[in-house]
């Protein structure tokens, strides 16, 4: 039987909502929800976004606060979260989602898009910020999908 899923996903630039509902149409009875932030949280350039956003990781610790509809996580058996690759980690929403995430004792795992080759620190980082939950993978795109959800 397939898994109850949630796809949550944070998009700065298009590319990962594209993949987040590539997968939702690949999941029967999958549930898309999109992560965001308010307007002027990031720039509209990646770099300057990507300077907020390794201050936030490693300098003040403060992380966007997220704009999502109120869920009960664990009324889904498997939730798959998808974010843009910045500077090797997961975009600062994610961290936030996690967070929120907590007492969450489904399986989750994680797609990313990536501009770049720093996506190797992306897995790392993903799974120290998910510290608690039940990462069962993570991937540079759809291609563990199908594992995930069966």
């Amino acid at each position: 039987m397939a898994k109850k899923t949630l796809i949550l996903y944070y998009s700065w630039s298009g590319e990962t909502k594209k993949m987040a509902e590539k997968i939702n149409s690949e999941i029967k009875d999958s549930e898309l929800k999109e992560v965001k932030v308010s307007e002027g949280t990031f720039d509209a350039d990646m770099y300057k976004t990507s300077d907020i956003a390794l201050d936030q990781i490693q300098g003040n610790k403060d992380f966007p606060e997220i704009q999502l509809d109120n869920i009960d996580y664990n009324n889904y058996d498997l939730i798959l979260i998808g974010s843009p690759v910045w500077s090797g980690y997961p975009a600062t929403p994610i961290k936030t989602l996690l967070d929120q995430m907590k007492n969450y004792r489904g399986e989750v795992a994680s797609f990313f898009t990536s501009a770049g080759t720093n996506h190797k620190a992306y897995v790392s980082h993903f799974n120290e910020w998910a510290d608690g939950l039940n990462v069962i993978g993570v991937a540079r795109d759809d291609s563990e999908v199908d594992k995930w959800s069966k």
